[in-house]
């Protein structure tokens, strides 16, 4: 079996539904931005939501991906950076429950926190602080972190750390694994740009991105964003929400409609859409199915808070994905 090795910002998400926009004004949250905040910063925020209903549950762009494989039976690892905490406990204790064999470090500042904000029509925003998941650096790296893997999958929001990325994807590239990269954010990619179009044409095969985040990269609508990014990689997926995916590579172009779902919570959905469609690439898969294994589990956490479902909903999308399979 091939295996998936993530690496990204080791965080707890504290989720909570907001009534009202109110809040992300006052804490100058752009809505549906990821916003990296200071400690004070992000207490206060946390104090702001403490008469509202929330929940804590293990995140992180790229840990929630490698979550969603290992749901599928899929053998995965991580690599992220925690600090000896209550929260860091949490996130370690899940790592260890779904079976990833997780190579968490130990920073110095307490472990990440995102918060995230839950607006009525379900677009979320995060207020981030990175804690000990930003002092995941470049000599924290060891060659044998990439040995047996297959595919390495980061997450856009540690593009921030250039010198962790490239040495991160060097690594994985004299190991000969494929690379793949969730964009993660718009402002992400467009504060990051030029290192970011570097990174992905010397070094990135698979490149996920929804309709903001390619409008971003390319300056392009979804389609010809996805012509472009294709000519700098070996497969691109642009997903536009409810209008479904597109993926292209070389020699072939598809597209999918998004499953009907009825949604709480956007959280995870562009983490979920990635590890239905690695499972696709681990397993040997067209690329159609791959598509439709990503909006799959994309589709499916939008109706749960939060980026983690339950086992009764896994059952469902594994049988879900054997009838894609059987197609």
């Amino acid at each position: 079996m091939k295996k998936v090795l993530g690496m990204g910002n080791a965080l707890v998400d504290i989720l909570v539904k907001i009534n009202s926009d109110h809040l992300l004004d006052e804490f100058d949250l752009p809505k549906g931005s990821m916003q990296l905040v200071d400690k004070v910063k992000s207490q206060q925020l946390i104090r702001a939501i403490g008469h509202l209903n929330y929940e804590i549950a293990s995140g992180g762009s790229a840990a929630n991906t490698i979550n969603g494989l290992a749901n599928l039976d899929q053998s995965c690892g991580y690599i992220g950076k925690i600090h000896d905490d209550k929260f860091g406990k949490v996130f370690s204790d899940d790592m260890t429950k779904k079976g990833i064999e997780a190579i968490l470090l130990y920073g110095s500042q307490d472990t990440g926190i995102a918060t995230t904000l839950i607006s009525e029509d379900s677009q979320r925003t995060f207020a981030t602080y990175l804690g000990a998941a930003v002092e995941l650096s470049p000599t924290d790296l060891k060659t044998e972190y990439f040995n047996d893997y297959h595919y390495f999958h980061i997450e856009g929001y540690l593009v921030q750390n250039h010198e962790l990325i490239e040495m991160a994807v060097k690594l994985a590239k004299i190991h000969g694994l494929k690379v793949s990269i969730d964009m993660a954010s718009y402002n992400v990619v467009e504060s990051n740009l030029d290192f970011l179009r570097k990174l992905v044409k010397e070094y990135v095969d698979i490149v996920f991105a929804n309709e903001e985040e390619s409008k971003a990269f390319t300056g392009k609508d979804p389609q010809k964003a996805l012509a472009e990014i294709s000519g700098m990689c070996e497969i691109a997926i642009v997903k536009v929400g409810a209008n479904g995916s597109m993926a292209k590579t070389q020699q072939e172009e598809i597209s999918v409609n998004a499953i009907e779902a009825i949604p709480v919570d956007t959280t995870g959905a562009g983490d979920l859409y990635a590890a239905g469609f690695l499972y696709g690439l681990a397993n040997n898969h067209s690329l159609e199915k791959c598509a439709k294994l990503g909006s799959l589990l994309g589709g499916s956490v939008i109706e749960v808070i939060g980026p983690k479902m339950d086992n009764n909903r896994w059952v469902k999308i594994k049988s879900n994905v054997n009838t894609i399979l059987a197609e």
